[in-house]
Parts: structure tokens; sequence; C-alpha cells
């Protein structure tokens, strides 16, 4: 029964990260079609609409101040956060923007020295050289070759990864003020919410927006993706409130098998060697920020 107990919580992980490499997958159908704004936009008024019931079957309480206010700023970083990776993902094959943003943990580690006042450790720097290096091989071989660059996509990346690792920091701090369904419901409404809000500034830029998803195939794909990211956060709420981070952790890096795999199939992704470099570099400097003295924060198990 022990060893059951244990293995429940890294079966529900590897089963949320696979749902989320899925939710990618099928977002970057649509943001190729209509842009990455609109695709959001329009999926979160799925993902509000199946994260309700659980909230509203949970019979909670309005959410207190401190909690709204969390809600309202992830909300913010959150809307922000996708729309950029999701940019980015349209513009570049799945595994080389997954390998990419897989420095938000490292850099999360220096915004909880900022926003935290954490101390940074002499292994969290040697972490982070290891990590800045797979950066620089994925760099080079995107910015170098000789074909399309897409100099933009590889920056939406990179500008999302920050973001991410802010957002990680503002889910360590939410999840002490609020349930898994509040985070869930709120966290879809209020993103929606300020992409409602950032719509004149989008039509400055593009009359056209929002852009509707032409035929029955791209709403499905808006559906599924919502349904996919509702249930993966489920998952690893679950999870990572039933084992430890330390253990937990890299089962996250087996997002980049899934984004080969599900690139390969479904957008003929082309694999690099200097992809699995790159992202063999991150993951280790990732793994090795993970393994912390006990004096670092916690926020950086959260963050790996």
């Amino acid at each position: 029964m022990r060893q059951r107990h244990h293995l429940l919580p890294v079966l529900a992980a590897a089963l949320g990260i696979a749902l989320f490499a899925g939710m990618d997958a099928a977002m970057k159908a649509v943001a190729i079609s209509v842009g990455a704004y609109s695709g959001m936009l329009w999926r979160q008024l799925f993902a509000t609409t199946f994260s309700a019931p659980a909230y509203f079957r949970s019979r909670a309480a309005w959410p207190t101040r401190a909690a709204l206010r969390f809600h309202v700023m992830r909300g913010a970083v959150g809307a922000a956060m996708a729309v950029l990776w999701f940019h980015g993902l349209s513009r570049l094959p799945m595994a080389e923007a997954i390998a990419l943003s897989f420095v938000a943990p490292l850099i999360a580690l220096y915004l909880a020295a900022v926003l935290l006042g954490e101390k940074v450790s002499r292994r969290s720097l040697w972490a982070s050289l290891l990590g800045l290096s797979g950066m620089i091989v994925l760099l080079w071989a995107r910015l170098g070759s000789g074909g399309e660059r897409h100099v933009d996509g590889v920056a939406a990346v990179l500008a999302s990864a920050v973001l991410y690792a802010w957002n990680l920091i503002l889910m360590r701090q939410q999840s002490q003020v609020a349930s898994p369904a509040e985070v869930s419901f709120f966290q879809s409404l209020i993103s929606g919410a300020w992409l409602l809000l950032a719509l004149p500034a989008a039509m400055l830029l593009d009359p056209a927006l929002p852009a509707i998803p032409p035929g029955a195939f791209l709403w499905s794909m808006l559906a599924l993706s919502a349904a996919l990211a509702v249930t993966s956060l489920f998952l690893l709420s679950w999870a990572y409130g039933r084992e430890e981070a330390q253990v937990l952790v890299p089962i996250e890096y087996s997002a980049f098998l899934w984004a080969l795999g599900l690139g390969a199939i479904f957008y003929a992704d082309p694999l690099r060697w200097t992809t699995l470099a790159g992202a063999a570099l991150i993951v280790l400097g990732c793994l090795l920020a993970a393994r912390r003295p006990r004096h670092v924060s916690p926020v950086v198990e959260a963050a790996a």
C-alpha cells in the first residue's frame, strides 16, 4: 500500500505533463490559423466554462482579498505569458520551443532573490551557467542558420519564460490562500478578462481582431486544449500536494519527449542535434538547482 501511495502522484504528474503537451499541440494549430491572441481569447471562454462546475460544487466562499489580489496579478501575468508562448510555438518547432522555455525555473531563482529576498546558492549559480550554455546552443542553431530564423518566435518564447518564472512565484503564494478549484476557475476567468481589456489595443495593431476560428476543426481544437489544460492543472495540483517536489521535478522534463513526438507527427517538425544538446544542458542545470541545500527557498522547488 505504501508503494502504491507513492506511485499514484508520480503517475498523476506524468499524465498531467502529457496532457499539457497535447494542449500545446492543439493550440499550435489554432495560433497558426488565427493568431495567438485570438486563440487564447476564445480558449479562455472554454476553460472558464469547464472549470466553473468544480469551483461552484465546492461551495467555496468568495475569495479573500489576499486571494483575489493574487488571482488578478496571476491572471494578468498568465494572459501575457500564454499569448507570447503560443506565438512563439506557432513560429518554432515544438521541441525547440519547449527546450527554450525550460530556462524559466532558473530565471525564477533570481526573481525569488529579488522579490522575496531569498539567497541564491553557489550550486544554483553553476546551474544557471549550465542553463545559459544550453540556451546559447539553441540560439546559435536558430539565429546562425541559413534558413528561416523566426527571431520573433525566439524572443516571444524567452519573454514568456521570464513571465512564467514570475508566474511560478505567484503560484506558490496563491496556493497558500486558495484551493485548486478556486485557482483554476479564477485563473481562467481573470486571464480572459485581461485579454478582453487588451482588445482595443490589439485592434489598433490589427483591426481584424478578434479573429474567429474558421471551421469545426479549430473550434474542436480550442475545446480540446481547454479541457486538457484544466485537467492537467488538477492532476499536477493533486500530485504536488501528495509527493515531494524533488521526486516529481524530473517528470516535468518529459514534456520535451512529448513535444518531439507530437511535433513530428502533427507538424513534421525537424529534429536537430542542437535541440537535443541544448535541452540536455538546460535540464541538467534545472536538476542541479532542484537539489538545493536546506537554506534555499522552497520557491525554487515549486519553480523547478
